[in-house]
């Protein structure tokens, strides 16, 4: 592919991991974007594979330390070829963002971005806050407990169920936590952009995407947006995305007991998908996640022994600074999809009775704030905290609206070259054009 790689005259290097199932071949379209902006001369472009296939099972540790690996080859290889690279961006799709902000913690630790200059950190619909669904009651137990344990270590640390080694918390938790080698790491890169799809995402939806804590998008008819100038009805003004249409609910046929239907009808596609996934699609996913799960053990132990060509010990460093694929993708996107979020309300103080004073102090502060604006999400207390610590990066967020086809996810980056994911383009280029500091 003579859009990968480059000149060694070439000084900055970019990065590009791909995500969940994924392969290199996902990015070739946002490494095309920048090759036709950025001769090779000038950017190196380098397309992380040891991660591919099923191996995006084994934890977004592991996923990181690979990545990191490759990164630090891939400079001593152009070093050899007489080259030498003084600059760095590194761009992560869906759980290569996460994968992605875990290598930066370690490039941090091992001093490697103190010899470069950190130019753009990117993603692409990636759920920096997890993937797991604002949901209470039974239905919290249902997916979010079920989902976190089909796709094995990632599983757990997407659904923030996992204890990331001895600090008793979700890993994701500890990448966004401004103490840790990740955030330090962050910090040092001049430009944070993120892409997310407002609608139409099944695998990360807009709230974990674009690190909200609201989601103003679910009424779309009731909005007017406003698009970023050259690039009308894909990428909304992240300055001014939308203005809400003042409507006048008629009485008549606006009552508190169609709403209820209202709200009850939101829930048959999540029945429906049960209904015709449950004798098919969830059994083969759920025998697949069964082979997949024992596999990526079986995985981990050999890796851990350092049976992968990685010597691990070099990347066990201190995190915190006191000093059937495509099918299977299908029926996990088309159940999550299925999921109807829900928000907090005053009466949901009583189900915080297990929490911390300070994580009840929190969720009531949401509430009140959520009173002249938008409802807050049910997320857990945890990614709350998240979205406090990575916000402190000022991630330049671009919301996307994908409308040709309901698959947004993989049409975002052009994950495929398909004609519906025309939009996507749109996307890449204003990234490549308007965004990427060279």
């Amino acid at each position: 592919m003579e859009h990968i790689g480059g000149s060694p005259k070439a000084q900055h290097l970019c990065v590009l991991v791909h995500g969940l199932w994924g392969n290199p071949n996902h990015m070739n379209n946002i490494a095309k974007s920048l090759r036709a902006t950025f001769p090779p001369e000038e950017l190196y472009l380098l397309l992380a594979k040891r991660n591919s296939g099923s191996f995006t099972y084994d934890g977004i540790e592991r996923g990181g330390e690979r990545v990191c690996h490759e990164i630090e080859e891939e400079m001593k290889m152009i070093e050899e070829k007489g080259g030498k690279i003084t600059k760095l961006s590194i761009i992560g799709y869906s759980l290569g963002g996460l994968v992605s902000r875990y290598a930066v913690g370690l490039l941090e630790a091992k001093g490697i971005l103190d010899r470069v200059e950190c130019m753009n950190f990117t993603t692409f619909a990636t759920p920096h806050l997890g993937v797991r669904s604002p949901l209470k009651g039974w239905h919290n137990h249902v997916w979010n407990v079920l989902g976190a344990r089909t796709l094995s270590m990632s599983g757990r640390q997407l659904f923030i169920i996992d204890q990331f080694r001895d600090t008793g918390r979700p890993l994701l938790a500890v990448l966004a936590d401004p103490k840790s080698i990740f955030m330090s790491g962050m910090r040092k890169f001049k430009r944070h952009t993120l892409y997310c799809n407002i609608v139409n995402d099944r695998s990360a939806v807009y709230y974990t995407t674009g690190i909200q804590k609201t989601d103003p998008y679910r009424d779309l008819d009731s909005l007017k947006v406003n698009w970023v100038e050259g690039y009308d009805n894909v990428i909304l003004d992240p300055a001014n995305p939308y203005k809400a249409y003042t409507k006048v609910p008629d009485p008549t046929s606006f009552s508190s007991l169609t709403v209820a239907g209202l709200r009850w009808l939101k829930r048959i596609p999540f029945m429906i998908a049960l209904g015709i996934f449950v004798p098919i699609g969830v059994i083969g996913y759920l025998l697949n996640s069964i082979v997949q799960n024992a596999r990526s053990s079986s995985r981990i132990k050999l890796y851990e022994k350092g049976h992968e060509g990685v010597r691990i010990e070099q990347y066990r460093v201190p995190v915190l600074l006191k000093e059937m694929r495509e099918e299977v993708e299908q029926v996990f996107e088309t159940i999550n999809s299925s999921q109807e979020q829900e928000y907090l309300r005053p009466e949901d103080e009583s189900d915080a009775e297990h929490l911390g004073v300070d994580q009840r102090s929190r969720m009531k502060r949401e509430r009140r704030m959520s009173v002249a604006s938008e409802p807050t999400l049910a997320l857990a207390p945890a990614q709350f905290e998240m979205i406090d610590g990575l916000d402190t990066l000022n991630w330049r967020k671009y919301p996307v609206w994908i409308q040709r086809i309901r698959h947004s996810h993989a049409a975002i980056i052009v994950r495929m070259d398909r004609d519906a994911f025309s939009e996507g383009k749109v996307v890449l280029k204003h990234y490549a054009q308007s965004e990427f500091l060279r």
